[in-house]
């Protein structure tokens, strides 16, 4: 065992690691199991808390006030049923217990009858309510004698019909349900889930208007990736907001003013290697014919330089001046593939499910496009273009039917002055700028390139543009 072995044996000897269900969850989990949107999750920050403090609130109002405040309602009306119940027994004179019912309406607000020589039947107290459950411990403590509380009558009639068990007969007494149950349960989840509904519809409109100002940051984003036009986006908001509409807007004019610098150089390249080209061509036009080896050597050489010339060139003419404008792909794909008919070739086209409009820079796709098809043609006999629309992009698969790259070598194709002699023809032209100016210009729009095997036995190549 290396020391530095036995020092992590040591470390996790001194200190264990906790048990599982004390760690922390990983931040891939909680992502699982959260909620995709911002909008949704500051939701859920604020309607945990409302539950939380709901639960806390209702269980310190049950456990204590509600709890007590029962208690007290069942023992006030006990003690008047237990008064009514000896005054009866007491009274032997009906004229005194009619005084004493008339009493007992006008100060207990009990309706009070007896009935001389009756006998009390057992009551059901099966799944009793908890205001009957704790009123009849409460009677129980004071009447001494048999009684029974009707169920039924306190559910449909709004009343409780107590009887007691005398010596000479039944004193029943009506008692209003509100003397056991408090209308104050009502109003207070009527207040709590009201002023939480209000508090979470107030939250979620302030919310919406924040998320809004997101929103609009990432689609402000998305179509300055897409190479559209976008203006300067509003610095208003929060402040971690502005300061990133502020950040976008200086990335933004740092982008375009390096496009603009690279476009102005390639420009200023232009224009000083096509004057001495001209000179050179004009120089070996003069040339005696005793040295036409030599001249058509030279010939070559000066085409070449401006064929790598207009190489460099072409992806700054198309990025540099043009802007995204709507324009139907579709008629763009087909027009491309016309060109390179009318040359000769032979290309399938398959054209499906593609939006009539969009906003494109198109020259620059049209561009992209040929040196695809043109690769293809190049080196293949067989051409096929499908497009259609995956998943809110626009994919063109061109598929040929030539010797294909390999694997491993389909990323070396992009990088620029790159060609793959074994699997390419060298003598077929070219300066290893085509799949370079391609993937620039399809990343310009947001979009990618990529390469892969063709189903009719070639290479396949995939553009994709997002919408």
């Amino acid at each position: 065992m290396t020391p530095s072995d036995k020092a992590a044996a040591l470390e996790r000897e001194t200190h264990p690691a906790p048990p599982s269900w004390l760690k922390w969850p990983e931040p891939a989990a909680l992502e699982r199991i959260m909620p995709r949107t911002l909008m949704a999750r500051v939701s859920l920050t604020i309607v945990v808390p409302l539950i939380l403090v709901q639960l806390i609130s209702t269980y310190v109002f049950y456990d204590n006030h509600w709890d007590a405040m029962r208690q007290r309602m069942s023992q006030d009306l006990a003690g008047d049923i237990a008064a009514v119940s000896a005054s009866m027994t007491q009274f032997k004179d009906p004229a005194q217990r009619a005084w004493f019912v008339e009493n007992a309406r006008q100060t207990m607000d009990l309706e009070v009858s007896f009935a001389p020589g009756a006998k009390l039947e057992s009551a059901d107290t099966v799944n009793e309510p908890a205001d009957l459950a704790t009123f009849r411990e409460a009677l129980r403590g004071v009447v001494r004698q048999p009684f029974s509380i009707d169920r039924l009558s306190f559910r449909l009639d709004r009343l409780v019909a107590i009887r007691v068990q005398t010596e000479d007969g039944v004193v029943t007494a009506l008692a209003p349900r509100r003397r056991l149950f408090a209308s104050s349960t009502y109003i207070f989840v009527i207040w709590m889930v009201g002023s939480s509904i209000l508090l979470f519809g107030v939250a979620t409109v302030y919310l919406r208007s924040q998320v809004a100002i997101v929103r609009r940051l990432g689609r402000a984003a998305e179509n300055f990736g897409k190479g559209r036009e976008v203006p300067d986006f509003p610095s208003d908001g929060p402040f971690e907001v502005r300061q990133a509409a502020r950040a976008f807007n200086l990335m933004r004019a740092r982008i375009q003013r390096q496009i603009a610098q690279r476009t102005e150089m390639l420009a200023g390249v232009s224009h000083d290697l096509r004057t001495p080209l001209t000179r050179m061509k004009l120089q070996l036009a003069l040339m005696e014919k005793t040295r036409a080896e030599d001249v058509a050597d030279l010939q070559g050489d000066v085409a070449e330089m401006e064929r790598m010339l207009e190489a460099y060139l072409a992806f700054a003419r198309g990025e540099g001046a043009e802007d995204a404008a709507p324009a139907n792909i579709a008629e763009l794909i087909e027009d491309v593939v016309s060109r390179f008919r009318r040359d000769g070739a032979q290309i399938g086209l398959a054209v499906a499910g593609l939006p009539k409009q969009m906003a494109l820079k198109a020259v620059a796709f049209e561009r992209s496009l040929g040196n695809l098809i043109g690769n293809a043609v190049r080196y293949g006999r067989r051409v096929e273009v499908q497009a259609r629309r995956v998943d809110g992009s626009i994919q063109i698969d061109v598929d040929d039917d030539g010797p294909g790259i390999p694997e491993d070598k389909r990323e070396e194709v992009f990088r620029a002055f790159h060609r793959l002699e074994p699997s390419r023809n060298p003598e077929t032209g070219g300066v290893g700028l085509g799949l370079t100016i391609t993937r620039d210009i399809v990343r310009g729009m947001g979009g990618e390139v990529t390469l892969g095997d063709s189903p009719i036995g070639g290479l396949r190549a995939t553009l994709t543009i997002p919408l």
